[in-house]
């Protein structure tokens, strides 16, 4: 799918499957056994590709797999081993060129700050779920009022947000493709995952991030 277009100001890249190759509620669920995993993965999959309401199993995935202070640091070191393959250098030389890069994601907030900050991306620019613990460091909630645990959530927020055009929304995901209509374009992530749906209503598809750079600095 060709995109021919000039290049772009704003970048708002999801995290799960597209700037990390996990999908951080399923690794966390695998921790808690086969069972809990394939449960979660499979609900996460559904919601993914838009055959399940996000906001019907949000709670029900976390409130299953009750993530530490423990889980969450590990999840963290997951997501930058998890790295997606010339992320680091396409967003130094987007970020190099005066544009900027926000992460809007479903995911937890906690563990994805440490790679953005890694990444030189500012804590101000992630949008996730923040997930609470109490003083021994085990799990006790999440942000259930935060838009991101809803399907259309990513498109309000990203409309909310007073981010330079000409602005694209990258993701594999139907709650990234939700972004469309308050983005210049939207792009389908395919390094990981392929989700036909998503892929459908794309006005580009991308694999890679170095093809990603090319088409936002053109």
């Amino acid at each position: 799918m060709p995109f021919s277009q000039p290049g772009f100001a704003s970048v708002v890249l999801d995290v799960d499957s597209t700037l990390c190759g996990i999908e951080g509620i399923d690794w966390l669920a695998a921790r808690r056994g086969p069972e809990a995993g394939v449960l979660i993965a499979e609900l996460t999959d559904r919601a993914m590709n838009g055959d399940l309401a996000l906001d019907a199993v949000y709670g029900e995935r976390l409130g299953a797999v009750r993530p530490s202070q423990d889980d969450l640091a590990a999840l963290a070191s997951e997501y930058e081993r998890a790295l997606a393959p010339g992320a680091r250098e396409a967003i130094a030389r987007i970020h190099s060129a005066g544009r900027r890069v926000v992460l809007v994601s479903g995911g937890i907030r906690n563990a994805i700050l440490p790679v953005a900050r890694a990444l030189g991306i500012d804590e101000l620019d992630v949008h996730a779920v923040n997930v609470l613990v109490d003083d021994a460091g085990e799990y006790e909630s999440y942000d259930a009022h935060s838009p991101m645990t809803t399907a259309d959530g990513k498109r309000g927020v990203v409309a909310s947000l007073d981010l330079p055009r000409r602005l694209v929304a990258v993701g594999d995901g139907a709650t990234d493709l939700a972004i469309k209509p308050v983005a210049d374009a939207f792009f389908a992530f395919t390094g990981f995952v392929r989700r036909e749906p998503v892929v459908a209503g794309a006005d580009a598809v991308v694999n890679s991030f170095d093809q990603l750079v090319e088409l936002v600095l053109a």
